[in-house]
């Protein structure tokens, strides 16, 4: 399972104190509480406010309603191509959200907004790196093409390095290390694995630390597996079980059940 990163502010000393309640809440799964501390008036706090509740809807399976009518808020309100491709990335992760938890196919809906967001956002800017990392994910997630998937997170790693988003780096170190355990390649995986543990931590994002913890275990060796597992297992408790689909891979088997 998938999920991803959305650009913010708040995650370091000096940052606009607004913000720093905005990424304490969101990063404690507390993504409607954030939302409701922005303004209602701007196109920027309309796309932030919608990115919370999509990102919401792909950690909980749950808020849809709420995300479709913040994300048409943030649709009438921008007014530069910037703005409304922001817009069309919101559009896109959601219609993703969507078809990857099996709530409703909106595949053809996600590329088309995703490339209309292509089509708007200038190369070389901040949007463009998490626009890169979304269309990765389409691709990994969605049409099955490894290769295509690969490409584009290396595309948004190296704007979330050129742009100092940690954020989005913890993301593209993720899938790319998930797709080098998929070919084999246990020390770059664990290599990319660790290195997003060590983001989350040190930005305190404690709703993607279970996830990171998760992952990095499935390239260790025991007894280290089973101890990363464990410590997934209870911060996915403290969160009240969220992000949900960690639950089938946190699940530890039967008694007496054989594994490979």
């Amino acid at each position: 399972m998938a999920h991803t990163a959305m650009s913010g502010n708040g995650t370091t000393a000096g940052d606009d104190p607004l913000q720093t309640a905005v990424w304490r809440l969101r990063s404690r799964a507390c993504w409607a509480d954030a939302a409701a501390l922005l303004p209602t008036d701007t196109p920027a706090a309309a796309l932030q406010r919608a990115g919370l509740m999509v990102e919401r809807c792909l950690y909980t399976e749950r808020g849809w309603a709420e995300a479709e009518d913040a994300l048409r808020t943030a649709e009438a309100l921008a007014h530069s191509d910037e703005e409304r491709g922001a817009a069309a990335c919101e559009r896109g992760h959601l219609a993703y959200s969507a078809t990857l938890h099996g709530v409703r196919d909106r595949a053809d809906e996600a590329r088309a907004a995703l490339g209309r967001a292509a089509a708007l956002i200038p190369p070389g800017v901040a949007d463009r790196a998490l626009l890169d990392f979304r269309r990765g994910l389409l691709a990994e997630n969605l049409t099955r093409s490894p290769q295509a998937a690969r490409a584009a997170y290396r595309r948004a790693h190296a704007g979330a390095t050129a742009h100092a988003d940690p954020l989005l780096l913890s993301f593209t170190w993720r899938h790319l290390a998930g797709l080098a355990l998929r070919e084999g390649e246990l020390a770059e995986a664990r290599h990319g694995f660790a290195e997003s543990l060590r983001i989350r931590e040190e930005l305190g994002y404690l709703v993607g630390t279970a996830p990171a913890l998760a992952s990095l275990a499935d390239a260790e060796s025991e007894p280290e597996a089973s101890r990363l597992r464990e410590e997934a297992r209870r911060l996915f408790r403290l969160l009240g079980g969220v992000p949900t689909w960690l639950a089938r891979q946190l699940t530890p088997p039967a008694p007496g059940v054989a594994t490979a």
